[in-house]
């Protein structure tokens, strides 16, 4: 499984497709398509760890496991049983959560549809083990995505788990926090990577809960985002290589030791809030740059 080519596909919010074309070109990886939401890429399963780790703009990376028609929710309830050997990817005593979405052409009711492709997996590992895998849709251990085009189903799992662009560090948020990964964009749309190559400061006047500035100060530092998290939808999957992605770990740290000895403080962030600046500080602190990021209580 290392070495075996594979065709993921890593998504993204809409509009910045672009970016993250190039972001995962960056990783090595063999970009086969940008599509609305989302980009597909080919390479091994050390490809899919990097960018699990690495991209600062992808929502999930997704590892398909079947396609097929399925035009009721009967016929997808068949099609998930028999064409997927799940018993190579998980065991019956792991919990499982099902995302269903569809587009504009697709008449399927979505919780059904994500009950069936569950009724699905479970009677399988029931059929053949006579034991069948519960259902926790908050903290799942293996998380199952079908996507349909009308009547086209894409079966996938999902190597990130919880969104990629929920880094750990942002416990809390003020009123409309930005998101981690649109944060990461409009940075590099500002070509702040460069800049900050450069010694260029980096100041937020409405920081809020200072997304912008822990993100401006992973990219300067070299931090990896996935460095945050605590597990990933992999962690739990039969064919998860733990040394290949411990490895991939330590270099990440590795890299992020030295880029923040690179850094010197230059990440300033101001709020009229003395609440949302408490939050601000305490989300660098989770995020591990505490000392680097000044936050002060000041009305623009």
């Amino acid at each position: 499984m290392p070495n075996k080519h594979h065709t993921f596909f890593a998504t993204c919010p809409k509009g910045i497709e672009a970016l993250l074309y190039r972001e995962i070109l960056s990783l090595d990886n063999s970009v086969l398509k940008q599509t609305r939401s989302g980009v597909s890429f080919k390479g091994t399963l050390q490809s899919a760890y990097k960018v699990c780790l690495w991209s600062r703009l992808a929502n999930r990376v997704l590892l398909p496991l079947a396609r097929f028609e399925a035009e009721t929710p009967d016929r997808l309830y068949r099609m998930v049983v028999e064409r997927i050997k799940w018993e190579e990817h998980m065991s019956p005593e792991e919990k499982i959560a099902v995302d269903f979405t569809a587009d504009h052409r697709n008449t399927f009711h979505s919780h059904y549809a994500a009950l069936r492709v569950k009724d699905a997996v479970a009677d399988r590992f029931r059929e053949r083990t006579g034991n069948r895998p519960s259902v926790n849709t908050e903290n799942p251990d293996i998380r199952i995505n079908v996507h349909m085009k009308k009547d086209l189903a894409q079966v996938s799992l999902d190597l990130g788990g919880e969104s990629l662009h929920r880094r750990s560090y942002r416990t809390e948020g003020g009123v409309a926090p930005l998101k981690e990964n649109l944060a990461a964009a409009l940075l590099l749309r500002a070509h702040w990577p460069q800049l900050a190559r450069k010694g260029a400061p980096l100041v937020d006047p409405l920081c809020g809960s200072g997304t912008l500035l822990i993100e401006g100060a992973f990219m300067a530092m070299d931090r990896a985002p996935g460095l945050s998290r605590k597990s990933f939808g992999f962690s739990k999957w039969k064919q998860h290589d733990p040394a290949l992605w411990q490895r991939l770990l330590k270099e990440a740290e590795a890299r992020f030791e030295k880029g923040m000895q690179k850094v010197s403080l230059g990440f300033f962030g101001f709020d009229r809030d003395t609440k949302i600046i408490a939050q601000a500080r305490s989300n660098a602190v989770r995020a591990g740059i505490g000392d680097m990021v000044s936050f002060r209580v000041q009305d623009i």
